[in-house]
């Protein structure tokens, strides 16, 4: 029985949380920095403890200081949400060790799938489709020089550790590998502690799609697919669910092999396989798993009315799968526009500040995650995400139009945002048709103002 959760994040995601845990009559603590001290989500939890100053290294990070709250008032659990802690196998751990319920999978879990070159080695054994590229980690020599001409060029040295869009160095010419190689590897040692990255294949212009997965250990389900192809620098901007003009048989197989991969890895609780499709193609190819609950998740609950934290929370207390995959029901189509304090005048900076005005969209399929008030502080220590604007209906056209004018509502002052950028999306003809890729905004520099 889960009685006391601490939720150990912060901003929409902390509140997301503590609203799911408060309709399941479990309580909450707010594991908070000082400077989310007098936060939304503070406000929201029925107890707060202060594990830190701001710098998330000295707070969300301090896994001593996050466990030593846990324990201190009494939780007898603890919900990483996204980010932060979420996806460190020592943690969850950790976590489990100190006599916490961790909501999420095994630490085992979580360190295979947090390792890409193991993961691809999961996802083979699977028999989950992937790129071609190295088994597992490589160094400069002969040998790479022999797996990158197998794979052909271009391709993209990976971080093993590595993950959200970090890590990843593309290579067009074979007298560049061996630098990349070195270059890549030292940064991934001082970015994840780990040098090791591999070899994959490159795909231009290819879509990024994700299936959502649900299991207990001895079951798994999936909850369908979404398309997060709108992205700058490999950060997520716009999602949705399902993904667009996917073939049957390219959406068959994604689904099936994620619960192929799930099942292999005994996985419990809330996970996401991402692949690359390649559009000229038609074929879908594993990248990588996100052991966690995932930012673009509301687009997946639009369309079958669950409550994923709440089925997270759940899988996790009762040990078992209270759904079947016949009783997920798809219906409609759903967009996530991702609202971040950012300046797009000066090469999408963050933007902090405090939000002298902030007025939300509403009506039918409307929906609005957020970690912010009017009056909040926009500080400048973390995540530029101010706020998720979710919106559904019957059909992809239909929502687009919805979409359009729930973001035309949108009044925010104090701070810059990332508005702009979202309601230019939705005027070009790529995005209308689905035609989009994973590069497309990067490659569209009127989109992008001053791009760095």
């Amino acid at each position: 029985m889960i009685q006391k959760i601490l939720v150990a994040n912060r901003g929409e995601i902390a509140v997301r949380i503590i609203r799911s845990a408060r309709g399941l009559g479990i309580r909450t603590v707010l594991a908070a920095s000082e400077a989310d001290a007098e936060s939304y989500a503070a406000q929201l939890a029925d107890e707060v403890r202060i594990i830190g100053p701001a710098p998330a290294s000295k707070s969300y990070l301090d896994v001593a200081a996050v466990l030593r709250a846990a324990t201190e008032s009494g939780c007898d659990a603890v919900h990483p949400g996204y980010g932060f802690l979420s996806e460190n196998a020592s943690f969850a751990k950790a976590a489990t060790d100190s006599g916490l319920t961790w909501i999420g999978p095994p630490a085992s879990a979580i360190e295979l799938m947090g390792n890409k070159a193991q993961a691809r080695q999961a996802a083979k054994k699977a028999g989950v489709p992937t790129l071609r590229g190295s088994d597992g980690p490589v160094t400069e020599g002969a040998d790479a020089l022999a797996i990158a001409a197998e794979v052909g060029y271009p391709l993209v040295v990976k971080a093993s550790a590595g993950g959200g869009g970090r890590g990843i160095r593309l290579v067009t010419e074979e007298g560049d590998l061996e630098s990349t190689i070195s270059i890549a590897r030292a940064e991934a040692q001082a970015a994840f502690g780990d040098p090791a990255v591999y070899l994959e294949q490159f795909v231009a212009k290819a879509r990024h799609v994700e299936v959502q997965i649900l299991g207990d250990g001895q079951r798994v389900i999936h909850i369908g697919d979404r398309d997060c192809s709108l992205q700058r620098r490999q950060q997520k901007i716009v999602e949705e669910a399902p993904a667009p003009g996917l073939p049957d048989h390219v959406r068959n197989t994604i689904l099936q092999s994620s619960i192929d991969l799930g099942l292999q890895c005994g996985y419990e609780g809330l996970g996401t396989i991402e692949f690359l499709y390649d559009q000229d193609a038609e074929e879908a190819a594993f990248i990588e798993m996100n052991t966690r609950l995932q930012v673009e998740h509301p687009v997946t609950e639009m369309i079958t009315g669950l409550d994923l934290v709440r089925e997270q929370i759940l899988v996790t207390r009762d040990k078992s799968l209270r759904l079947q995959q016949e009783d997920i029901r798809f219906s409609g189509h759903a967009f996530e526009f991702r609202i971040n304090a950012e300046d797009a005048d000066n090469g999408f900076m963050p933007s902090p500040g405090t939000l002298q005005r902030l007025d939300w969209p509403g009506g039918p399929g409307v929906r609005v995650d957020s970690g912010v008030v009017s009056g909040s502080v926009v500080a400048p220590f973390y995540d530029s995400l101010l706020a998720k604007l979710i919106v559904w209906d019957s059909s992809r056209e239909e929502v687009i139009a919805r979409s359009a004018h729930a973001l035309r509502e949108v009044h925010i002052e104090g701070v810059k945002t990332t508005l702009p950028l979202l309601k230019s999306l939705l005027e070009r003809e790529e995005v209308l048709s689905a035609q989009h890729h994973s590069k497309f905004i990067e490659s569209t520099p009127e989109l992008l103002g001053a791009l760095t």
